[in-house]
């Protein structure tokens, strides 16, 4: 059997389409994706805006076996584990931070496989390998860090064993827990917020909102121009919005990735209103961007939560990721877990200081976790 051969690309273009999708399998994250990827580097995660592609790629005897998707970062923007204050003391320290190796999908905090390996391969020991790559990296081009962001469970050991240092972040997800209907989902509330529920899913009934779902093939192409601009709304709305996507990138899905995706749409007298742009994939639904024409009370939760848990529900879906932030997904039966991500510093003291920081900030978020379990919105 040929040794294995590393390499690095410099987009997911120059790889093969079939090949890539190999790795990430059928029950992968949808967002790491040759389409996806691709839509993303065409002019949105670019070098020029501070996200140079530099894919490695491991093949044996010609055929691709392993990869991690890998950008140089020369800003810690869209990332979503957030690292501005180790940047920060960097600088105070006399250190470069940047450029830096970051190991994600661009602009988007979902959890995924981050070293891929192919089905037919043993994962185990290439994860050692894609591990010591990454280090070696880092080591001989003279950068500050390696990021793997929101990798996969089995992931994290073989990093440590590599000398990544761990770090825990928190999000709300819901879980279906096999109901029937939406009413099945209501009767598994505490009565104080299944009544909270009822009374904002009646206030949009009032205002004259219809709510529909599209999904996949059937979703009309017109609707992608208007689905832009729903993103846009919001960054707009927000003096810290950063706009990340373009029109361009919409046109782009609306011809490559309609499968994944799921708009729910609000309308008023026929007009749209709000809407939010959805991902689904092997039974999760990954909720992405939210925007609103016009202020109606209650219409975020009915359009971001509760249509899009009945079309959960509807479907047999059984998880539901909204996406970073938001203490208001907790009140509404999204339950806390923890998320993994791995840096690698090779600067000894650096590495030392960041270390400390972790093992208390990891014991924050397991505390945090385990006193809103015991307040949940959800009966036990």
């Amino acid at each position: 059997m040929p040794q294995p051969q590393v390499d690095l690309i410099r987009r997911i273009a120059d790889l093969d389409h079939a090949e890539w999708d190999a790795l990430v399998g059928p029950d992968g994250s949808p967002f790491l994706e040759w389409d996806w990827l691709a839509a993303l580097e065409a002019d949105c995660a670019v070098p020029r805006k501070g996200w140079a592609p530099h894919h490695l790629v491991v093949r044996q005897g010609g055929r691709l076996i392993a990869a991690v998707p890998m950008y140089l970062k020369g800003h810690s923007q869209g990332e979503f584990v957030f690292d501005h204050s180790w940047a920060e003391a960097a600088e105070h320290a006399g250190l470069k931070y940047y450029p830096k190796l970051v190991v994600a999908v661009p602009f988007t905090p979902a959890t995924g496989r981050r070293l891929l390996t192919h089905p037919d391969a043993q994962r185990a020991p290439l994860l050692t390998m894609l591990a010591r790559a990454l280090r070696e990296l880092c080591g001989g081009n003279d950068l500050s860090s390696v990021h793997v962001n929101f990798c996969a469970e089995d992931e994290v050991a073989p990093l440590e064993q590599a000398g990544f240092l761990h770090r825990q972040g928190l999000q709300y997800h819901w879980r279906n827990r096999g109901y029937d209907n939406f009413d099945g989902y209501m009767a598994d509330l505490r009565s104080k917020r299944r009544n909270q529920i009822a009374r904002e899913r009646r206030a949009i009934t009032a205002s004259g909102v219809e709510v529909t779902v599209h999904q996949g093939e059937a979703i009309p192409d017109d609707l992608f121009a208007p689905m832009f601009r729903i993103y846009r709304a919001t960054i707009d709305k927000l003096y810290w919005g950063r706009q990340y996507l373009t029109s361009a990138f919409f046109d782009r899905l609306r011809d490559g990735f309609k499968r994944h995706l799921c708009f729910v749409v609000a309308r008023r007298a026929g007009e749209i209103v709000a809407g939010t742009v959805n991902v689904q994939k092997a039974g999760v639904f990954y909720g992405r961007y939210w925007g609103a024409f016009e202020e109606i009370r209650n219409l975020h939760f009915e359009v971001c939560y509760y249509t899009a848990i009945d079309h959960c529900i509807r479907n047999r879906l059984s998880r539901f990721e909204p996406g970073a932030g938001g203490e208001f997904k907790f009140l509404r039966g999204f339950d806390p877990v923890a998320t993994d991500s791995m840096h690698y510093l090779p600067h000894p003291g650096f590495a030392a200081a960041v270390a400390k920081f972790l093992h208390r900030e990891r014991a924050h978020v397991d505390g945090a976790i385990a006193a809103m379990r015991e307040r949940s919105a959800l009966k036990e």
